[in-house]
């Protein structure tokens, strides 16, 4: 094999991971925890960055039941079963019942971004990987089974 094609090679596998949003090679996580962030539920660990945040969930989704509602951020918005904050529209503001609605989503949803922090406090959840990208969904599920070790719904039997 020539250096051509094994430099043509690296560039297609580096090209799934690119991000054009964050300027960079990333990959994606998503968590979905129970209400009140007593316990994560699933995790999507790995995927290609430049995949949406809707689309990663709708992928995931078929595990659970279809009447099941969830709470998201922005970028889940256009699903039927994820309920989003409103977004301002252009050139006019929000209502004072949608800001206060956002608000009321947000402190549903803040257990969540409490456990995304924790999982960042990892930092190999949060900065560049320089491992070899087949090892990052063994760590990053490596590092939620430490979250919930310590948030106290992992217990160990010894």
């Amino acid at each position: 094999m020539s250096s051509l094609e094994s430099d043509k090679r690296e560039y297609e596998e580096q090209k799934k991971y690119y991000s054009g949003k964050k300027k960079n090679h990333t990959m994606k996580n998503q968590l979905i925890v129970l209400p009140n962030g007593d316990d994560i539920v699933d995790v999507v660990a790995g995927k290609p960055g430049p995949k949406s945040d809707i689309n990663l969930f709708r992928e995931c989704q078929k595990g659970f039941d279809p009447r099941q509602r969830f709470n998201g951020d922005k970028g889940y918005e256009g699903e039927s079963s994820i309920k989003t904050p409103k977004k301002k529209p252009k050139k006019a503001e929000l209502t004072l019942e949608q800001k206060n609605q956002n608000k009321e989503l947000a402190l549903s949803r803040i257990f969540v971004e409490h456990l995304i922090r924790i999982v960042k406090i990892f930092r190999v959840a949060s900065e560049r990987f320089r491992l070899k990208p087949e090892k990052y969904e063994q760590i990053i599920m490596t590092i939620y089974g430490l979250v919930r070790l310590r948030i106290g719904t992992l217990v160990l039997h010894i």
